[in-house]
């Protein structure tokens, strides 16, 4: 890390802009602003769900959690920071968990235990991420790859809720139509 922060407050963003990596000052409502955010708000959340799990998914969640923080670097330099081969490891990750999971015959709602649950948090703020960066594409030209990340972590924190809710011994909860038949 090139520069270290001695002092954590600049009081350059006290008119509603701040400064990317590139030195380019930008709104802090602008939609990279927002995709940002948003990344920022999945780490957390993923730093939440690796306190509740422990051995190999502990360590795929902190993976995830660099990979999370160079993507908002990429976003922030405009350098490319997400390899294919990341990419690549979710897809692994998604067919390693999904392995021994039972196929879906019903829709699954957020639930499973307390770890699962957070999970589908993670999952729902990853689909607001992408959401965010695809609006931000518009704007400024994204990285492919960081589209293609996020998706495919989306599906990666569905059946790794999936798969916790198992591990753990909880039951999956299923959705109810509302239009259970009268007797």
């Amino acid at each position: 890390m090139g520069n270290r922060l001695t002092k954590i407050y600049t009081r350059t963003g006290d008119k509603g802009e701040t400064g990317m990596a590139t030195g380019e000052r930008v709104a802090k409502d602008s939609a990279i602003m927002h995709a940002q955010g948003d990344i920022d708000e999945l780490n957390s959340l993923l730093g939440l769900l690796a306190c509740k799990l422990e051995g190999e998914l502990c360590l795929d969640v902190k993976a995830v959690q660099n990979d999370l923080f160079d993507l908002g670097g990429e976003l922030s330099c405009a350098m490319s920071l997400i390899k294919q081969d990341r990419i690549d490891w979710l897809e692994q990750k998604l067919d390693q968990l999904n392995e021994d999971l039972p196929a879906l015959k019903e829709f699954i709602l957020p639930g499973g235990g307390e770890a699962a649950s957070v999970c589908h948090l993670a999952r729902a703020v990853c689909r607001r991420a992408e959401r965010t960066l695809v609006m931000a594409n518009r704007e400024v030209d994204i990285n492919p790859r960081l589209l293609a990340y996020i998706n495919r972590l989306s599906d990666l924190l569905f059946v790794m809720s999936r798969f916790i809710t198992r591990q753990q011994g909880e039951a999956e909860v299923y959705w109810q139509s509302c239009r259970i038949q009268e007797k």
